[in-house]
């Protein structure tokens, strides 16, 4: 075969691979928070790298609002759809928790993969006269009522991770929720709020610039971006783990096969070196687990924020 043939073949085989491509159908990821953020970023990265996988065109989604519910509800009515998936973060486990009104339960999903997790990070402002957990433990047991919590919302992750802190601790802090994260955050960099915990993502930038400062981090162990900061098992607090992830599912009843073949694609398209290290960067540490491990883990996570949730009396209806 002569280059011109290998060119015409090659050229042939291209376009045959584009049409093909073209002809099937997309998939539809639905991410259910605004663009920007670590859980938009992961959409990014699979919305880059899963169509030469699977062979489809993949359409990013955003469909924020309450804490990930409407996003959710929209994605389970699509029963048996096998073009469509969800990214999903902490709120999708705590959400059925703490609101009543709920058109669906953690059943009208198919697992695919926990992809991500990483620690929440406690913030105060750079004003405030505590400068590790055991002083803003003083400060809050001293003045019981007069420091503030923000949460990104009632029942988010930030919140219940407060309700645990302040259970753990015996203090009496003040949950005020706002509507998002960016808007909790700037709280505290106002001197409205006294802490808020959230991620080093959005936090570090303010850090570096003196805006606020961190005292410590929630998880077991310390933040590879972090690791100055203790955790706040390290700092007295006991029996505190508190980390928040990033997972993908898929719409009930799409099959196992399916189930199967969508979890293989992800897990190779973040796998990657360059994706890595890029999700690295940001603090988010790599957990890519198998559907039966991610479905138990959402069961444990579920359990254990439903004590606390019964044990404080959060409910909103």
């Amino acid at each position: 075969m002569d280059r011109r043939q290998w060119l015409a073949l090659a050229g042939a085989s291209m376009w045959a691979g584009a049409t093909r491509a073209q002809s099937a159908p997309n998939l539809n990821l639905v991410v259910p928070v605004p663009p920007g953020g670590s859980v938009d970023l992961t959409a990014r990265l699979l919305g880059e790298h899963l169509p030469r996988l699977i062979k489809q065109n993949v359409v990013v989604d955003n469909r924020p609002g309450a804490s990930g519910s409407i996003a959710a509800a929209a994605v389970a009515r699509q029963a048996g759809d096998v073009n469509t998936m969800m990214l999903v973060f902490d709120s999708h486990v705590t959400n059925p928790l703490v609101y009543s009104n709920l058109s669906y339960t953690l059943r009208d999903f198919t697992p695919i993969s926990r992809l991500l997790s990483f620690p929440l990070v406690f913030a105060v402002p750079a004003s405030l006269p505590a400068d590790n957990i055991a002083e803003f433990v003083a400060l809050a047991k001293k003045r019981p009522g007069a420091l503030n919590v923000s949460s990104a919302g009632l029942g988010t992750l930030n919140h219940l991770a407060a309700e645990l802190f302040k259970a753990r601790t015996n203090t009496h802090i003040v949950h005020i929720p706002y509507r998002g994260g960016v808007p909790a955050l700037q709280a505290v960099m106002n001197d409205e709020v006294q802490l808020f915990m959230g991620s080093w993502v959005a936090i570090g930038p303010h850090v570096k610039a003196g805006r606020v400062k961190v005292l410590g981090v929630t998880s077991a162990k310390r933040s590879a971006v972090a690791p100055e900061l203790p955790t706040l098992q390290e700092a007295g607090v006991k029996d505190f783990d508190v980390s928040t992830w990033i997972g993908l599912l898929a719409p009930a009843r799409i099959g196992v096969e399916r189930q199967q073949v969508l979890h293989a694609a992800a897990i190779q398209a973040l796998s990657q070196p360059a994706v890595r290290a890029t999700l690295a960067q940001q603090g988010l540490e790599w957990v890519g687990s198998t559907p039966a491990e991610f479905e138990a883990f959402m069961a444990v996570e579920a359990r254990r924020w439903k004590d606390l949730v019964n044990a404080q009396n959060i409910s909103f209806g």
